[in-house]
């Protein structure tokens, strides 16, 4: 059997995002940046909350994703409207 080459060499990717808590950090991350009103840290539920402190990093990766997703949103409309 070949070992695997470049980067990734040695990270398993079946572990990406495969519980709730994680998929809930991602959504609300990715959400509070689509949605165009402020994030709700202090109006959250205590376990959401934990959720999302939890697994911070998969929060802040859905923030990263919500921030792409504007930006070829924004291209879209340039193309579309401007072009």
């Amino acid at each position: 059997m070949n070992s695997p080459k470049g980067f990734l060499k040695g990270i398993d990717i079946r572990g990406f995002i495969d519980t709730g808590e994680e998929w809930h950090a991602f959504v609300y991350g990715l959400c509070e940046v689509l949605a165009p009103w402020p994030p709700r840290h202090k109006s959250m539920q205590d376990n959401l909350l934990k959720q999302i402190t939890s697994e911070y990093h998969y929060y802040l990766f859905g923030r990263a994703m919500g921030v792409i997703a504007w930006l070829i949103i924004a291209k879209i409309i340039q193309e579309a409207f401007f072009a």
